[in-house]
């Protein structure tokens, strides 16, 4: 009997396209290992991206895949995840206990990009992954309501803060420093020194991301965190209307002259169902984040609906992923964040932290 050829299971395994990236297996370098006994096949594939809802359905569809090969018996396909730190701005170096940043970022307020970087952040823990998030909106913290914390950090050394959790996901914001009725009238280098100081003095727990949820426009603080704070990737928030996707334009162009890649596009609000009859209208227009992503040539992460529902779940402190996790809206945010995750994970590693062996002889 004539054995399966290594080289033909593995040419097939270039035709299958991960949904999630665009890439196939082979390219993405998800294919860890192929062992071929006589007709049996067995695959080992490691993806570097959050994925614990996705895994079952790749194993079968890689599974059916390579069982069209002729001759072939018995097939084993293995899944895992591993996530690594990737790089940052060439100056930086990552943090110790934070694997990855992924700034969140508008331009423009009044789009939803706090519900989405909460939402976000919820997903990649859904989808298996030790998420952080970090509201660096210091005029105006949403993160401890749409999360429904409140009071101060505990604090061991009285130096630095434990990040309250919720929902299984570590947070910090200046929020749960000052009182809700407080103004914060600084000045920007202020409120830059109050944003590296809630990420550096906050005791992270071994995070592979840190959603860094940013205020609208490209002023102070997206700059500090542009230059100052080694972040991985970035994702820009709009809508599809004009005046939105001109704040959106310029927010990516800030990224790219940093250096900082840009993971995608996130259209909000793109759609709106009337709850009583069902008429769906394009209240804010129709395509513009599609046509944004295109003309950028970067991926389109998906669109999320004008729903009452969204800010009525994260009014309360039970944003949409934790409120309806089987929900429609709940299944996009998950599909937006593995996207998010699988172009980070095509992106170049971070390899900072590795250094030589020098070992010293007498001669």
């Amino acid at each position: 009997m004539i054995g399966i050829d290594k080289h033909a299971v593995e040419n097939l395994l270039k035709t299958f396209i991960d949904p999630h990236h665009g890439a196939d297996l082979v390219s993405a370098k998800s294919v860890k290992s192929i062992d071929v006994e006589g007709t049996q096949v067995s695959v080992q594939l490691e993806l570097g991206y959050p994925a614990q809802t996705y895994l079952n359905a790749l194993k079968i569809a890689v599974a059916d895949l390579l069982k069209t090969l002729p001759g072939v018996g018995a097939v084993l396909v293995k899944a895992d995840v591993k996530i690594i730190a990737h790089a940052v701005q060439q100056t930086l170096k990552p943090y110790p206990n934070i694997k990855n940043i992924i700034a969140v970022a508008s331009g423009k307020g009044g789009v939803g990009k706090s519900t989405t970087s909460v939402n976000l952040a919820l997903a990649l823990a859904a989808e298996g992954a030790n998420v952080g998030i970090l509201d660096a909106d210091i005029y105006g913290p949403s993160i401890p309501t749409m999360l429904g914390l409140s009071g101060l950090p505990d604090s061991d050394d009285k130096k630095t803060m434990n990040p309250k959790v919720a929902y299984g996901v570590q947070t910090m914001s200046i929020g749960y420093l000052v009182p809700a009725e407080q103004a914060m009238i600084w000045r920007g280098p202020m409120a830059t020194n109050a944003l590296q100081q809630l990420l550096r003095d906050t005791n992270w727990d071994n995070l592979d991301y840190l959603v860094i949820d940013l205020p609208p426009g490209t002023g102070d603080i997206q700059l500090t965190l542009a230059q100052q704070i080694p972040v991985s990737g970035a994702i820009i928030v709009t809508t599809p209307q004009d005046i939105a996707l001109i704040d959106a334009q310029r927010g990516l162009a800030m990224f790219n002259k940093v250096n900082v890649p840009v993971l995608g596009i996130v259209e909000n609000m793109s759609l709106h169902t009337c709850s009583q009859c069902g008429h769906e209208e394009a209240i804010f227009g129709t395509g513009g984040g599609q046509a944004m992503a295109e003309a950028n040539r970067i991926d389109f992460l998906g669109a999320l609906p004008l729903d009452m529902r969204i800010r009525e779940q994260a009014d309360c402190g039970q944003p949409t992923v934790i409120a309806d996790p089987n929900g429609h809206t709940a299944h996009i945010y998950r599909k937006i964040a593995r996207k998010t995750a699988a172009r980070l994970a095509l992106t170049a590693k971070d390899f900072s932290r590795r250094f030589p062996n020098i070992v010293v002889q007498n001669t």
